[in-house]
């Protein structure tokens, strides 16, 4: 990107972290020009975020920001939970895993932020540290905002604004948009240590008894481990890095049979509040968030990070429609009435999480220890807290874009569709979600040229990918979208595909597309 170009880009994204980075390559690989600013002076080095789900796997692979990851990570094969010292559930990773094809990955977010900035740059996108948003201002055609680093102040002009900068996000303050939330907020402790304690590493597990409780999870390098509990109440802002270490030792001693003389070293000491806020809204005119700038909740389950990598990927396909004159800006209406109940999910669910792991209660402790604990060794229990965890069952079936649709087997309309073997052009092998790489993707059987003919019409021939299954054969014809959701379905019949396209499109230009 030139130096007019990183004054006037098409989208400028406020934070580097993994939804602006993510949001970033998803713009990028359809031609955007995107300028990413963090505050920060460059990329974190500790994070409580650990942990990448599959539906996090999935959206790294169609970035194609997977890397090297799934090589540094620690197979985690078990998940298991003790209550007064005794196994009480055990949730076999590997086994639902190979169920779906797809497995979490045991990495921190640092890994993963390297990983997406690395694709970006592949992408020639320009990332620029110590740049704080102090100000914007949008009209009818952009937003102007203001920046401040130390050589001063600098007016970007951007045509469209994401605000991908946090919990406290400055894109979502100056826009207006309210961040309501419940004013209950859980403060925990959180260390990572190095130890020679002889423990399977393949295990995270977590331990309670009474009110204390304490995780204790394997981190990738010789002995490295994360152990997470609650701080005690009232005691936020007021704990020193050895209190936070005492309070550690405590829950140790206390839950688990894990000797804290055992540590040998401390890497990294802190503590972090969780509120449960949702915004209003996920755009304002020319402005948009998404991440933790729309929805934060506790990280129980690791679907903070996930999410995000979710509204990234969703909010970029439909953006760089927009922004390259192939769809009408209603289509971005379409991103808060998809995602926002995704979130609305999240916080409930692990709400009640916290609620039942905590047990502020003797009540709430009887009915964890008696009740929910033993039931998650049901593999009905385990089948259904996997799909909630893994947002591999993530759908838009009732979002403005999927329609009733026609009664067949397989995939509906707004369903995930399975990463499936398939043929590239009706040649080389390739799986599914790989092929996609931020295009549409028209699966059909041989001798349908019409149909993709149909879809690139709107699509552009470069925005869309034909493709065959490789395995069985297809009567109909799958319009899929590039977050691997089913957009149409239905006999050959170019014609209503390109309805459908052109009735959700709408391009502002009032043309078909053609060009």
């Amino acid at each position: 990107m030139n130096r007019r170009e990183a004054a006037h880009p098409t989208v400028l994204v406020v934070g580097a972290g993994p939804t602006g980075l993510a949001l970033a390559c998803g713009l990028r690989n359809r031609g955007v020009s995107v300028r990413v600013v963090d505050q920060a002076g460059g990329p974190i080095t500790t994070s409580r975020a650990l942990g990448v789900q599959p539906r996090g796997v999935e959206v790294l692979l169609r970035l194609g920001a997977l890397g090297d990851l799934p090589q540094q990570v620690i197979p985690l094969r078990e998940v298991r939970m003790h209550v007064a010292g005794r196994l009480v559930s055990t949730m076999p990773i590997d086994r639902l895993g190979d169920s779906v094809g797809r497995s979490p990955l045991l990495v921190s977010q640092v890994e993963v932020e390297s990983a997406l900035r690395a694709r970006l740059a592949e992408l020639g996108g320009v990332l620029d540290w110590g740049r704080e948003l102090v100000d914007c201002v949008q009209d009818g055609t952009g937003v102007t905002a203001t920046l401040c680093g130390e050589d001063g102040t600098e007016p970007v002009r951007a045509d469209w604004l994401a605000g991908c900068d946090g919990a406290h996000s400055r894109v979502r303050k100056l826009s207006g948009i309210g961040f309501p939330g419940v004013p209950v907020a859980e403060h925990f402790l959180i260390a990572d240590v190095r130890t020679n304690w002889a423990l399977d590493r393949q295990i995270m597990s977590s331990w309670s008894r009474g009110g204390e409780m304490v995780s204790v999870c394997p981190l990738p390098g010789t002995g490295r481990w994360r152990l997470m509990g609650p701080a005690p109440t009232g005691t936020e802002g007021r704990l020193t890095e050895d209190d936070v270490l005492t309070l550690i030792k405590r829950q140790l001693a206390a839950c688990t049979p894990y000797s804290a003389q055992a540590i040998e070293r401390v890497d990294w000491l802190s503590t972090f509040r969780i509120h449960r806020r949702l915004a209003d809204s996920y755009r304002s005119g020319r402005v948009v968030l998404a991440g933790d700038a729309v929805a934060i909740h506790h990280p129980f389950g690791g679907q903070g990070m996930n999410t995000g990598l979710g509204d990234a990927e969703n909010l970029a396909w439909k953006l760089a429609l927009v922004a390259n004159g192939r769809a009408g800006d209603r289509l971005l209406d379409s991103y808060q009435a998809e995602r926002r109940p995704v979130a609305q999910g999240v916080l409930a669910g692990t709400g009640l999480t916290t609620r039942l792991v905590l047990a502020e209660s003797r009540a709430t402790a009887v009915l964890r220890d008696r009740l929910v604990m033993p039931l998650l060794n049901s593999r009905k229990a385990q089948e259904f807290i996997w799909r909630n965890a893994s947002q591999l069952g993530v759908h838009y079936r009732d979002g403005p874009l999927a329609g009733r649709g026609r009664f067949a087997a397989g995939p509906r309309q707004g369903d995930r569709v399975p990463d499936i073997h398939c043929r590239l052009d009706g040649g080389a092998p390739v799986r599914l979600h790989q092929a996609l790489d931020g295009r549409w993707g028209v699966l059909a059987g041989p001798g349908n040229e019409a149909s993709f003919d149909a879809a690139a019409a709107w699509l552009g021939t470069t925005g869309v990918v034909a493709l065959t299954p490789a395995r069985g054969r297809t009567a109909d014809v799958l319009l899929i979208r590039p977050d691997a959701h089913l957009a149409w379905r239905g006999r050959p019949a170019p014609e209503r595909l390109s309805s459908w396209l052109g009735t959700h499109l709408e391009p502002s230009s009032g043309e078909s597309g053609t060009a």
